[in-house]
């Protein structure tokens, strides 16, 4: 049974060159998914699907602006032709709404004619940089082995000579993840971003164990302890954090801009280069696989009951921990691609890094409470 259409909005992530990339970093989550189409030598979107996906899309709308984002992989290894004939046909079918692009790249393969495009047309960049260069190049390097720091700062260089709009979106990891504050004044200081997204890296070796590149649960909650002290002292309102954003939105009850630390998921789709719909970016497996949009229309695939039960199953599948935790509404279990430690009946799957959110939430709460009431106040 099918959902009542537009119940919510529909995102879907779009990667054009699949899991394609010109690096090999050590704790990639994607690399892998190339697997799922070896039988196929290029991952290369078509014009033709690439004009299906964008006429369906906006139809699927009912904002009256649209936002594509596009992902990899590195979505640069499509060549400029690819994104103009994107731009022309977005035109085609904008049907008198307001398009609007973001394009997520690794940095590495920006040039004054891509800063040149990005600029003129407006496009959001987000940046992948993991902070100063000790830190990115070790684990961020191509399929030789060669770090690329020098690369990405040339990128970001390049981006703000022409005034693009970017921000950063960095990992946090063993290394990086016992310097909250350098990591944090680089982004600041050095690159004069005032964006910035971080991820915890949590993943798991074959055999079950967590692998070795992880921030650790504890070493999570005194990161985002450290780099929360130095940003509430100095810079409320002038540099914007996307976990400090979301913690204070479910503190005021708001749902928060970040899939994440919602309540439910499933709303964030993402369409690989071959136009299989899979139910979450983190989740492209054959088992979350909803369909094609060549064979299947993208509302229906969206709007099933298998995306539905998918969303729910997120607060459904929460641990007993989970549930009784003071901190629930701040967090609501995290990722579900997180959930691998087992509870404390040893059955349950329960959040890696509980650990070090219980940590930051103990924290914060008192700049919370107060941002909170302000925010009352003022509304």
């Amino acid at each position: 049974m099918i959902a009542s259409p537009f119940a919510r909005p529909l995102y879907v992530m779009l990667k054009p060159v699949g899991a394609h990339c010109n690096l090999a970093c050590a704790y990639c989550y994607y690399l892998d998914k190339q697997q799922l189409y070896a039988q196929v030598p290029q991952h290369l979107m078509s014009e033709k699907l690439l004009e299906e996906f964008i006429r369906q899309y906006i139809a699927a709308q009912t904002m009256d602006e649209v936002l594509f984002t596009w992902h990899g992989g590195e979505a640069l290894m499509r060549p400029l032709s690819f994104y103009r004939k994107a731009i022309e046909l977005q035109k085609k079918y904008a049907d008198g709404k307001v398009i609007s692009n973001c394009i997520q790249t690794n940095g590495t393969l920006i040039t004054e004619e891509w800063a040149r495009f990005l600029h003129d047309e407006q496009w959001l960049v987000g940046v992948s940089i993991d902070g100063p260069q000790e830190y990115h190049d070790h684990y961020r390097r191509n399929r030789q082995g060669r770090p690329s720091w020098v690369k990405v700062r040339k990128g970001i260089d390049l981006l703000n000579r022409f005034h693009v709009e970017w921000n950063a979106m960095a990992v946090v990891n063993d290394l990086n993840g016992d310097d909250p504050v350098g990591f944090y004044r680089f982004f600041r200081d050095d690159l004069q971003c005032r964006f910035l997204q971080f991820t915890p890296i949590v993943e798991r070796m074959p055999d079950g164990s967590p692998a070795p590149f992880n921030v650790r649960p504890r070493q999570w909650g005194e990161f985002l302890c450290g780099l929360f002290d130095e940003w509430v002292r100095n810079d409320v309102g002038e540099m914007f954090v996307q976990l400090f954003d979301a913690t204070l939105a479910n503190w005021v009850g708001v749902t928060p801009g970040v899939c994440s630390m919602a309540r439910g998921c499933g709303h964030a789709a993402v369409m690989e280069w071959n136009g299989d719909v899979y139910s979450c970016d983190h989740f492209v497996f054959p088992q979350y696989k909803l369909g094609n949009i060549l064979e299947t229309p993208l509302v229906e695939m969206m709007y099933s009951s298998r995306q539905n039960e998918f969303g729910r199953a997120k607060y459904e599948s929460l641990s007993p921990t989970c549930r009784q935790c003071p901190w629930l509404f701040a967090c609501n279990g995290e990722c579900p691609k997180n959930r691998w430690s087992l509870d404390a009946d040893n059955t349950t799957p329960t959040n890696y890094l509980c650990e070090g959110y219980r940590m930051f939430f103990q924290h914060v709460a008192p700049w919370m409470e107060d941002m909170k009431n302000n925010f009352t106040m003022d509304n």
